[in-house]
């Protein structure tokens, strides 16, 4: 049973913007660094998300069908 309230959803235009955003920054970072902007991302993100619990639901979301 999901006992948070509903965050708002980015629409597909926002979800393109965001994915060429991340695409641009993983090559500014560069193969080298692209692990460590990538959980600095994470962590900024459970920080601005302010719940461990929905975070940790993402994480295990995001694993799905690697």
């Amino acid at each position: 049973m999901n006992t948070h309230p509903p965050l708002p959803e980015l629409d597909i235009a926002g979800l393109e913007t965001v994915y060429d955003a991340l695409a641009t920054a993983i090559d500014q970072a560069g193969p080298e660094k692209s692990e460590l902007f990538l959980v600095k991302l994470a962590l900024l993100n459970a920080q601005a998300l302010g719940d461990a619990s929905r975070f940790l639901a993402q994480v295990q979301a995001a694993l799905q069908d690697l």
